[in-house]
C-alpha cells in the first residue's frame, strides 16, 4: 500500500469504456453476434481486443471485406444495445468537480457510439473530444492522446491520461503524457507501463487551482514505471507529482 498522493496537471485525458462507463456486456454480445454474421471461426466465444478500435478489428478478422460495411454492422449492433451500461464508481462526481475546459474524452469508439453512450449513461458530453473516426493510427499510436492535449491548448507532457488497457496506456504514455491506469478490465500487471494505477476513481478527489488541476490518489494507488515524487513541504507527508 502507498501512501496518498497529490498529483498536479492542466488537464485530464479520460478514455470511456472501462473508465467513465462499462459496456463490456453490450461489447461481448455484439462482436460475437457480429462475428457470427460474417462467418468467424468460434463466434460463440470470440475475445474483443479491449482497447482497439472497431474497423481495425473488422480489418483484422476480415480482411476481404469492406471495412466501412463491417463497421456500419457493429456500430448499429452496438447503439441498439444500451441496456446493461453502467457509470462506474466515482465518475459523476469527479466529472462535476471538473472545469470543463481541463477535460475531454479520448476514445476508440466511433462518434456515433461514444455519443449514444454518454446520453444513455447520462454523462456530460465535452465540447471537444477525440473519437476512433476521428484519427488515422488509433491506440496504441500516440496520436489519440496527441490530439486530445491539443484539443484542451495543453503540450501532452501537461495532461494526465487516465486508461484502463494496456493499448491506451502505451499511446498516453508515446504521446508524451503521465498516465492513471484504473483496473477493471485488466489486471494491476499488465497496466505496470502506467505511472500510477488505482482500483477505481471512486475515492479519487480533485481541486481547481488558478492555472490547473490538483488530483488526491487514495492510499490504495499504487506507483507504476515512472512515478517519481518530490515531498511538498517537510510538515506535508503526502508526496507530489507535477504534471503541470
Amino acid at each position: 500500500m502507498s501512501q496518498p498522493v497529490t498529483l498536479s496537471t492542466r488537464g485530464i485525458l479520460f478514455d470511456m469504456d472501462g473508465v467513465l462507463i462499462s459496456s463490456i456486456g453490450s461489447v461481448n454480445r455484439c462482436w460475437r453476434r457480429w462475428a457470427m454474421q460474417y462467418g468467424i471461426p468460434n463466434a460463440e466465444s470470440f475475445a474483443v481486443p479491449h482497447g482497439r478500435r472497431a474497423i481495425e478489428i473488422v480489418t483484422m478478422m476480415r480482411p476481404d471485406i469492406d471495412p466501412e460495411e463491417g463497421l456500419r454492422t457493429i456500430e448499429d449492433m452496438e447503439m441498439e444495445d444500451l441496456a446493461d451500461l453502467r457509470v462506474l464508481p466515482g465518475v459523476k462526481k469527479l466529472l462535476e468537480a471538473l472545469p470543463p475546459d481541463r477535460w475531454t474524452i479520448v476514445t476508440s469508439a466511433t462518434r456515433r457510439l461514444l455519443l449514444g453512450r454518454l446520453e444513455a449513461a447520462g454523462l456530460p458530453v465535452p465540447a471537444r473530444l477525440v473519437s476512433g473516426d476521428m484519427v488515422e493510427r488509433g491506440k496504441p499510436d500516440p496520436e489519440p492522446y496527441q490530439r486530445g492535449a491539443a484539443l484542451l491548448g495543453f503540450s501532452p507532457s501537461d495532461c494526465l491520461v487516465i486508461e484502463d488497457a494496456p493499448s491506451g496506456v502505451g499511446s498516453g504514455r508515446a504521446a508524451g503524457c503521465r498516465v492513471l491506469g484504473i483496473l477493471g478490465s485488466h489486471q494491476a500487471e499488465e497496466l505496470t507501463y502506467a505511472t500510477w494505477v488505482l482500483p477505481s476513481l471512486e475515492d479519487l478527489a480533485v481541486e481547481s487551482t488558478g492555472d490547473g488541476l490538483l488530483l488526491h490518489l487514495p492510499s490504495t494507488a499504487v506507483p507504476g514505471s515512472d512515478a517519481s515524487l518530490e515531498i511538498i513541504s517537510d510538515d506535508s507527508p503526502t508526496p507530489s507529482l507535477n504534471l503541470a
